[in-house]
Order: C-alpha cells, then structure tokens, then sequence
C-alpha cells in the first residue's frame, strides 16, 4: 500500500492527503486522513504512520466509505482517534482494534472539514465544523451532539480549541471571519472579519491565550489580539497561493509555521524584521496537512494531495518538527 521515499517521506497509492496529526503519546507516530479522487468520489482511509531508523512505515490503516478531510488524537486514550468525512460523519477509531470503528455520529448535512479534541484538563469534548455553516460540540461519550453553533454564513473550513480557556473554541470559515466562542455562552462571543477571502485555518498560541493566526486563499497569514480586533498585530506574506494551514509552534511563542498550494511549507517568526525563516519546496501538489511535534523540537509532518507524507527537521535554529500531507 505504501511506497517508502528517502529522508523521511512516504507516498500511498491512490490516496489523496487532507491532514495529519501527530500523537500526543507516541513520538514519531502520525494519524493521517485521506480520500480518494480528490475527495470528490470514492473512499476514505485513515493511515497511521510512524518514523523509525528505516524511515516512515505504515502501522495501521481503515477505510471508510466516504473521503475523510480531519483527524485528531483523543486527550485520554493513546490508541483513539476521531476523523471527519464527507458525508457528514465523525468516526470514532480504536488503531489497537483490527476493525471499526467505534462510533459513528452523523448529525452534519454536508461535509464535516475539521474537527479537534479539546486539550484542556478535566474536559472530553470535541468539535466538528461543516460545510454547512454550523460547529457542532460532543461528547465521544454520548451519542448525539450537545449543542449546534450558527452564525457563519459559508463553510467553515477550521475548528479549533484554545489551549488555556476550557470550553473557548475558534472557527474560520468561507464567509471571511473567524469567530470566537464559549460553549456556556449563547451566540457567537466574538466575530472578527479576518480577511477579504476565504479564510481555510486557524490555531491558537500555545504560548498567550489572546493570540491566533488565520490563513487564507488570499495567500497571507494575519495574527489577531482578541484584546484589540480592530488592526491584525502581524502580517504575513511570501506564499503565491490559498494558505491551506497554519500552526503556532508548541516550543517557542513567536513561531508558526503554514503549508499552501503553492506546494510549499513554510517557517516564520512574528517578531523578526524579516520573519520569514525558511521555505521547504519539497512537494509537487497542493500541500494540505501541516502539524508540529509535541515531542521532538524541530520535527515537522506535511502531507499533500496526492499523499506524499514527509517528516522533516527545520533548519530554523529554534527548531521545528513537523510533519506535511500532499
């Protein structure tokens, strides 16, 4: 299934990648989700990969019946993951069983594009956002949704948790804002238009519970101070294409890194005169999946849509481990 590629790389046959993850438990170990045909036909499969002294190798994989665009690692259980697909389904996996998966929740009417497991203790809630306009809040425990969030009027493209204020999530979507909310709180707690496009990622600072980054088809990165929304506090520019993700580094506050189609991965810091630090131009497609490793400083996954998997150590000299998805 897998056709192994020198320093770190990986391509699977047949496979377009959306998005990659690494596991909070398992250094070197990486979830990825994918579809056939470019996600507009076919299957979807969720492979699980780990890096070793011979290179990348493929542990585990499941299909699904409909192209899957998002995964994310349970905050609990080292061996469950919950990916989102294109007939409006989460699927909840156990990669210690030979079959799944688990769970099956279908309350989306249209593609479900991101979904994210909360990373703050003494939570286990999850949330999805969809293409058709709404997030949705769960409990893996629970069969059925506990709340739906309306107020984007396009796709939401991104969803995610912040790493310090329980129960506060961020989505960016179509409709060019990225929205704050608090799953104790009606209606949406704060909307920011972003960017004059499509904005397609978002993710918190893993360093300053204020600070987000957005990235956007108008091919540039913003940071926004939630204190003071009316100006972004930076501007990044240097891709030729959509920002398709974007990703606060989870060792140093000023780092961030961010893939495109423009088939590049890209290295910054904020607060540098020049922030832009290094571009990796290793890829041949959209490159679509971006993560940084919690475990190894300098360690990056990507991934890209025709599947071609790389783990890579930036030169940066702070350091970066991420992985990529083609």
């Amino acid at each position: 299934m897998g056709t192994a590629g020198g320093g770190g790389a990986l391509r699977l046959a047949g496979l377009h990648g959306y998005a990659a993850e690494f596991s909070p438990y398992w250094p070197g170990r990486v979830a990825c989700a994918a579809a056939q045909y470019y996600g507009i036909a076919g299957c979807g499969t969720l492979a699980v990969l780990e890096q070793n002294q011979a290179g990348i190798v493929l542990l585990r994989s499941f299909d699904w019946n409909d192209g899957l665009f998002d995964v994310t690692w349970s905050e609990n259980n080292e061996h469950v993951l919950i990916t989102s697909s294109g007939d409006g389904s989460l699927q909840i996996w156990d990669i210690a069983k030979p079959k799944g998966p688990l769970q099956v929740y279908k309350e989306h009417t249209q593609e479900v594009y991101s979904v994210d497991w909360s990373q703050t203790r003494g939570e286990q809630l999850v949330v999805s956002g969809s293409w058709d306009q709404t997030a949705k809040l769960w409990d893996p425990a629970v069969g059925k949704s506990l709340r739906t969030f309306k107020g984007h009027e396009g796709v939401i493209y991104s969803t995610i948790w912040s790493p310090h204020i329980p129960g506060c999530f961020a989505s960016a979507s179509g409709d060019q804002t990225l929205r704050i909310w608090d799953v104790k709180a009606p209606g949406v707690r704060l909307v920011i238009p972003a960017h004059q496009a499509e904005i397609l990622s978002c993710d918190w600072c893993k360093y300053d519970e204020n600070l987000l980054v957005t990235g956007a088809v108008d091919c540039s990165l913003k940071g926004w101070d939630l204190r003071n929304v009316r100006q972004p506090v930076f501007i990044l520019l240097g891709h030729t294409y959509a920002v398709r993700r974007v990703k606060f580094s989870p060792f140093h506050a000023t780092l961030l890194a961010s893939c495109s189609y423009d088939f590049t991965v890209r290295f910054w810091d904020f607060a540098k005169p020049i922030p832009l630090l290094e571009t990796v131009e290793h890829h041949t497609e959209f490159t679509c999946g971006l993560d940084l490793s919690l475990h190894k400083c300098g360690q990056v996954r990507d991934v890209t849509r025709t599947f071609h998997l790389s783990i890579l150590t930036s030169s940066v000299k702070a350091g970066l481990q991420h992985s990529d998805l083609e």
